[in-house]
């Protein structure tokens, strides 16, 4: 049985799918900043177990621009659409904020993954850490 939960800021469920995910599976090093005590998180747990996890924040560009980041599956719980629903439910309450846009900054790797969510990519291939990416926007209607 699936359930989520949002909250104002990071919390420990958020920051350990990020570590399994993000630093042990896929060797980032630099993973929690200053950005995680202002943004929303969300965890999406399955029978009570954190499983998925994302942020929104807002952007520096103009109030109605937002950013997500940080979205991450463990990976006994991929294959279940669990990435699908932490964005849409981090769509859903950017459209309850006022927000009009979002933007994201997807690994290479998974630009398809967020073209099937809507996104569309602008701008070029860029680097974090070790790692190729690129910046991505939707509309929200």
């Amino acid at each position: 049985m699936e359930k989520w939960e949002f909250y104002n800021g990071l919390t420990s469920d958020c920051a350990e799918i990020r570590t399994k995910v993000f630093i042990e599976e896929q060797g980032f090093k630099e993973e929690f900043d200053h950005i995680d005590s202002k943004a929303i998180h969300i965890v999406i747990f399955c029978d009570g177990v954190p499983c998925a996890t994302g942020r929104l924040f807002k952007s520096d560009k103009d109030d109605s621009t937002y950013k997500i980041g940080r979205v991450a599956v463990l990976k006994s719980y991929r294959g279940k659409n669990l990435g699908a629903k932490v964005i849409s439910l981090l769509e859903e309450k950017c459209r309850e904020i006022g927000g009009e846009r979002i933007v994201l900054s997807a690994q290479c790797r998974a630009k398809g993954f967020y073209e099937k969510q809507g996104y569309s990519q602008f701008g070029e291939e860029f680097y974090e850490e070790y790692c190729p990416h690129v910046d991505m926007e939707k509309i929200l209607k």
